[in-house]
């Protein structure tokens, strides 16, 4: 059972809300496929009538949530408010929010494509339905009522007594022509169309590799919401109004003495009011609230403080903005205008809340990075003064899992190259804390942690120089207040070591400090274990809840989120999953 632990919780939230697809779909489609205000509906489309219906509502229901994930300000404020009343394996599934916004986005390309291809089926039919009182040889009975139907509020007397279900009014129009003249149609093929281009830009390589596609193409979605609010205003798909006094399949047949007797007077049909806005409306205004929040703190004034280049292109920028507070292990968005003035980029913050700045790292890996490097006078060996540095915006902070970090007994970092940014700032939090920089936070209930292990994997070694100055710091500092063995890190190098590193390795394996990094750790080579790695914790931390935090790759989160499952209960203790997302 403890190996579930770390994804019952998200199971329980998507059986939940593919349970709601489920019955809102089997609703929908019940209700359009059994009701008598849609039968002569029925009668002309057949059974696409409740496919598009039931594809409808899902949509609908999709629609309204697709934006929640991304209310980072509501995510932030529903974070802080469960931590006293909800188990942090709850808490634990907003730090999911982005995974679920992909779910329903999804679920809502499977929906449109069901509605558009019962719709297909739709349009075809109702053009067909003209032939029945066309030609010349009757094939049935049924034909003949499509026909009297289509054929309804366009007779030459212009009965006003009469109207129409069927909306082609012209059986000799071409069927794509139609489509494109109504508003359902047109509207339909925008909202389609920007989602197809979001979808398709969400990818991880265009996200990771050309992120400013994925910023620009997403804000498409302005045009999908008004595409889905308008498309029932024409109201193409109509019901039936006088059931009570025309029963559709008593009158059906008796069509040539419709208004002539009182049991069968003239069918009555209109459109419903469109109802897709009803269900948007809400999450739209919150979230257009959540873009009112982040523009007016955008407009705060931040300040450029110190600007350090690092190795393995690298760069620190050190910030001040006047009420500015964080968490260990927040993050931001950032804005430069000189660069850019729509596009906003998340970076991990690196300082901890005990400093008097902020500081986020930043790896130079596309245009608007190495645009920022530039302006920010990086490669210049000369100190600029601030009023030099461009003018940046921030938005934020945002919480992440690593609010949790304090509210376990032990833990485990991971970091995968430049993922280590936000144990960074966990680092330097718990050093200040620990050794009495800032006693009100020694008295902190929720600090609770009592042994941390420290993963960092490094593709080469100038991947992690820019780090030494911290861990050497905490090296010292541990030594001095006593808490040497609170911390263990290890450094895993994967690749960019030779022949002369091995040599200078055999040469010095008896120091105290590690030839490659100075560190009082010794560096590794190669992969961390996992299944020699986790036992081993266990082991020596039997009954106890243990919090691993991993930053990196998705290939490396699979097989650490795997390593948890598999090795929880053994020996007593059980490891919580937290991974990065922003």
């Amino acid at each position: 059972m403890a190996r579930l632990l770390n994804d019952i919780p998200r199971w329980i939230l998507i059986a939940v809300w593919i349970a709601g697809n489920i019955g809102m779909f089997v609703y929908a489609y019940l209700l359009y496929k059994q009701s008598a205000d849609f039968y002569y509906l029925r009668l002309i489309v057949g059974d696409a009538l409740p496919w598009a219906r039931a594809s409808a509502a899902c949509l609908n229901l999709n629609c309204m949530l697709i934006l929640f994930p991304v209310c980072r300000n509501l995510l932030s404020f529903l974070r802080g408010s469960l931590k006293r009343c909800c188990k942090k394996s709850v808490r634990r599934q907003l730090d999911k929010h982005i995974t679920f916004h992909r779910y329903i986005a999804y679920m809502i390309c499977l929906h449109t494509a069901v509605h558009i291809g019962s719709h297909v089926f739709n349009v075809e039919r109702m053009f067909v339905a003209h032939n029945g009182i066309t030609e010349e040889d009757i094939e049935s009975e049924e034909e003949n009522v499509k026909g009297v139907l289509s054929a309804l509020s366009n007779l030459d007397d212009g009965n006003p007594y009469e109207t129409y279900i069927n909306p082609v009014r012209d059986a000799t129009e071409e069927p794509s022509l139609f489509v494109v003249k109504t508003v359902a149609g047109i509207s339909g093929l925008v909202a389609t169309l920007a989602l197809i281009i979001m979808v398709s830009s969400s990818t991880e390589v265009i996200r990771r590799s050309y992120f400013e596609l994925f910023w620009f193409t997403h804000h498409l979605f302005v045009l999908f919401f008004i595409g889905i609010c308008v498309h029932g205003l024409q109201g193409i798909v109509r019901g039936q109004t006088n059931t009570d006094v025309h029963d559709p399949e008593a009158c059906q047949y008796k069509y040539d003495e419709w208004g002539q007797i009182d049991e069968c007077p003239f069918p009555q049909f209109a459109a419903s009011s469109p109802g897709t806005w009803k269900w948007v409306i809400g999450p739209l205004i919150l979230y257009f609230i959540e873009r009112g929040v982040r523009f007016i703190r955008s407009k705060q004034q931040v300040v450029i403080s110190k600007v350090v280049k690092h190795p393995s292109n690298v760069f620190e920028l050190q910030m001040k903005k006047r009420g500015f507070r964080m968490g260990a292990g927040q993050y931001i968005f950032l804005h430069c205008p000189k660069i850019s003035y729509l596009e906003w980029h998340p970076f991990t913050l690196t300082s901890a809340p005990d400093d008097d700045y902020f500081s986020v790292h930043i790896r130079r890996v596309g245009n608007w990075t190495n645009d920022l490097a530039k302006a920010c006078h990086v490669d210049e060996a000369e100190f600029k003064e601030t009023w030099k540095l461009p003018s940046v915006a921030v938005d934020g902070p945002f919480g992440t899992a690593t609010e949790d970090i304090f509210s376990y007994e032990v833990d485990i970092f991971v970091a995968a190259g430049i993922g280590v940014t936000p144990f960074a700032s966990v680092l330097k939090h718990i050093c200040y804390t620990l050794t009495g920089r800032y006693k009100k936070q020694v008295a902190d209930p929720d600090f609770k942690l009592k042994k941390v292990y420290f993963y960092w994997i490094c593709p080469d070694t100038n991947a992690f120089e820019w780090l030494h100055d911290l861990l050497r710091y905490y090296d010292k500092q541990m030594a001095e207040t006593g808490f040497t063995d609170f911390l263990k890190y290890f450094v895993f190098l994967t690749r960019g070591w030779d022949r002369n590193l091995a040599k200078a390795i055999v040469l010095h394996e008896e120091d105290i400090y590690d030839p490659v990094t100075g560190l009082y750790q010794k560096t590794h080579y190669g992969r961390p274990n996992w299944d020699q790695i986790m036992p081993n914790i266990a082991k020596d931390h039997p009954g106890t809840k243990i919090g691993v935090f991993f930053c990196g790759p998705k290939v490396l989160s699979s097989t650490l989120h795997k390593a948890c499952n598999q090795h929880s209960s053994k020996e007593g203790a059980t490891f919580y999953y937290n991974k990065e997302n922003f």
